[in-house]
């Protein structure tokens, strides 16, 4: 059955938690336990209805303060489909979960207060849907309830939307619906009380959503383990394990090796002990070359025909995750999948800023900013840009005295 990857946004006590534990409620997600802790605590409350984000917020300091700090993954399914989601968190200071945690998403859901309409995390939490490339986004407003189910808020909400959206060079599939997370309205059916509203439930569109893979990637696998066991059965063995980044793997294909530049051909391909023809994006694999090369962890086979750059300067954007602001002239750790390499901040083009929803100059960035940065890099980089190719235009960037992870860029 197909997976479909969500993660859900928006501000502090738009509702994230309660819409999320509503369906895995209504579908039958959740333990009896689980249910049954709802029913007491909500009742111990002193509500005259079930708190919902009780399923979700499972760190005692939340369900304290009533906010997610974590981004907890949950799983639920219909008969249509399986989903994840991942549940980020809504206040500012935790930009950088939701980074982490959208990353390999199909579907973002950004929830607002019908009340308060766009603010400034709804500005942020769209701008880092396109920074990862989500392409399709479902914008719920919650609460519709409290606004007595008001269509003209709702399209008011919608066009501020979309004028936020159309400022910039964005593409993605767009769908808006009112909806009530605390009543059920417009969630897993349609609502009586929006017979304005002639879209589809949130349940039936995510179920209907259709996923659109892009395999014409090119073919690249970094090598994780040279093996080679020495045994009398196995003397002149020499294997290179590794997974599969992106593209396809065949026997007898022509490659090259990165960063030497020799050029050799596929002999065989194992997976796991078994002979394979092929093996593609997302699966472990050795390789065995037809010609002795000199290759180490590390090292890189692509296809001879590839289109993928290799520079020592790159252009990226940054997500900046940790207290100490980011160095413009310092040296940090550049880790790109296996690939590691010393790498200077040459410069700062510009950050975000969220008010003007539009970049300034800038000449550093704090935690949770995201700047356009230059960097000069100790060794050369084989990538592809971010919007072509997720998984080889994407690295982190390790503080080089701590060893902490100090940022996660995205190659322009």
């Amino acid at each position: 059955m197909e997976i479909l990857r969500i993660t859900t946004a928006g501000s502090v006590d738009d509702g994230k938690s309660t819409l999320i534990g509503r369906l895995l409620y209504e579908t039958q997600s959740l333990k009896i336990d689980q249910v049954e802790h709802i029913e007491v605590k909500s009742e111990s409350l002193g509500y005259d209805y079930l708190d919902f984000s009780l399923a979700t917020d499972g760190l005692l300091t939340e369900r304290e303060q009533g906010i997610t700090i974590d981004v907890s993954h949950l799983y639920f399914s219909t008969p249509k489909r399986r989903f994840i989601i991942a549940d980020a968190p809504g206040h500012v200071e935790y930009t950088r979960n939701m980074v982490t945690g959208a990353s390999n998403v199909n579907v973002a859901i950004i929830l607002l207060d019908a009340r308060k309409g766009v603010m400034e995390q709804t500005k942020r939490h769209l701008y880092i849907t396109q920074l990862l490339g989500i392409k399709n986004l479902i914008f719920t407003i919650n609460k519709m309830d409290l606004i007595d189910y008001s269509e003209s808020q709702f399209e008011a909400i919608k066009s501020d939307i979309l004028q936020l959206v159309n400022q910039y060079d964005w593409n993605p599939t767009l769908n808006f619906i009112p909806v009530s997370a605390l009543k059920g309205d417009n969630v897993i059916g349609k609502s009586e009380n929006m017979s304005w509203y002639d879209g589809v439930d949130l349940l039936t569109l995510i179920e209907s959503l259709e996923i659109k893979l892009n395999n014409g990637f090119d073919s690249y696998v970094q090598v994780q383990n040279v093996i080679r066991p020495k045994t009398e059965d196995h003397h002149d063995y020499r294997g290179f394990a590794g997974k599969v980044k992106s593209g396809f793997f065949t026997e007898g294909d022509e490659i090259e090796v990165f960063p030497s530049g020799i050029k050799t051909r596929i002999k065989s391909i194992e997976k796991y002990g078994d002979q394979k023809k092929k093996v593609a994006a997302g699966e472990n694999a050795t390789i065995l070359l037809e010609d002795e090369i000199d290759a180490s962890r590390g090292n890189a086979f692509v296809k001879t025909n590839h289109n993928l750059k290799t520079d020592k300067q790159i252009k990226a954007k940054v997500c900046w995750m940790q207290p100490e602001h980011l160095n413009p002239y310092g040296k940090y750790w550049i880790q790109h999948g296996i690939h590691k390499s010393l790498a200077k901040i040459r410069g700062i083009d510009s950050k975000m800023d969220w008010e003007a929803w539009s970049t300034i100059p800038s000449d550093t960035l704090k935690m949770n900013d995201i700047g356009e940065v230059n960097l000069q890099l100790a060794q050369p980089l084989m990538y592809a840009p971010y919007k072509t190719n997720k998984n080889l235009g994407a690295f982190i960037l390790i503080d080089a005295n701590t060893n902490n992870t100090a940022g996660v860029g995205f190659i322009q």
